[in-house]
């Protein structure tokens, strides 16, 4: 059985990034204690936690995602023919 390296890509980069999107918005909100999320910033350049830095964070989450989910699903190809 071979993964979908596409679908995956897709599916987990819209998962983070949407992840990231709706707690950086609920953080703006909510007003919620603790800077756990600003943390994010040393990790996506220009991203705050702003309106602005949630779609900044998307962008990011869903491409640092989709690239490891293809990654993933590459290296489980390639480890899956030689078994």
């Amino acid at each position: 059985m071979t993964l979908n390296a596409k679908a995956l890509a897709l599916s987990v980069g819209i998962l983070w990034g949407a992840a990231v999107f709706v707690i950086t918005i609920t953080k703006l909100l909510l007003g919620s204690p603790g800077e756990h999320v600003g943390l994010l910033a040393g990790v996506y350049p220009g991203y705050t936690v702003t309106y602005l830095g949630s779609i900044i964070g998307f962008v990011y989450g869903f491409v640092s995602a989709a690239v490891l989910g293809w990654l993933l699903a590459w290296l489980y190809n390639k480890i899956g023919k030689q078994s």
